[in-house]
């Protein structure tokens, strides 16, 4: 237990620049906060205190801003940045060395039973504002991108971008190993430019056809 502890520190040094002293961090880091009470409330739940361990879940959600429920399975070393807005469902499963970052839904779909929320898999990375709904695998090394809403499986080592979510990167092509949100696809601007060069396409056909026929007319005009 204290093991873990220690590495919910050590990984928020390691992945983020502005981590100064364990003072610091141990204080004012939200993110922390809600992985020790989830700790804390997730054995409370194994142990059948259910009533109580959602009152601990309450308490945290309201001082740092993230809901996650006690039922939810949690690795080592989870990172959650920021974190405001983070929701994790009763049973979701998450692999060691995964980042979440801010607004990120980890949740269902509906009202159906049973497992009903995703299992993210080790050294994964799910970007601002991304929802991730259902039962599905996110796997190992994947990287959801900020804003997408994912609702099927993601293989291994790919990279998903988009509403619905769409494997941009698969595995055997190279993947940088930081997600740069600034140069992630965009699908919409992708369908506009292409409905621009369809515009553009039909202009061009329009403009032939009025020659056609103003010649047309030129032509009866002679007879």
């Amino acid at each position: 237990m204290f093991r873990n502890l220690k590495e919910d520190v050590q990984v928020i040094f390691e992945q983020d620049p502005a981590a100064r002293s364990y003072i610091e961090v141990i204080l004012t880091y939200s993110g922390l906060h809600a992985i020790w009470a989830h700790r804390f409330a997730h054995a409370l739940h194994k142990r059948k205190f259910f009533f109580l361990a959602r009152v601990i879940s309450q308490i945290s959600r309201f001082f740092t801003g993230i809901e996650i429920h006690p039922g939810a399975k949690i690795g080592r070393r989870l990172f959650i940045d920021h974190g405001m807005g983070v929701v994790i469902g009763e049973t979701c499963e998450i692999g060691d060395n995964v980042t979440v970052y801010q607004g990120v839904t980890l949740g269902g779909t509906g009202k159906e039973k049973g497992k009903r929320h995703p299992t993210v898999k080790d050294n994964a990375l799910i970007a601002t504002g991304a929802k991730v709904l259902g039962n599905i695998i996110i796997g190992e090394n994947a990287k959801i991108g900020a804003g997408s809403v994912v609702l099927k499986d993601v293989p291994p080592d790919s990279t998903v971008v988009g509403i619905p979510g769409r494997v941009k990167v698969q595995a055997g092509v190279k993947v940088n190993k930081d997600l740069n949100h600034a140069n992630l696809p965009d699908p919409v601007s992708d369908r506009l430019n292409e409905l621009q060069d369809e515009i553009t396409k039909l202009k061009f056909e329009l403009e032939e056809l009025r020659k056609e026929r103003s010649g047309n007319n030129h032509d009866y005009s002679n007879l």
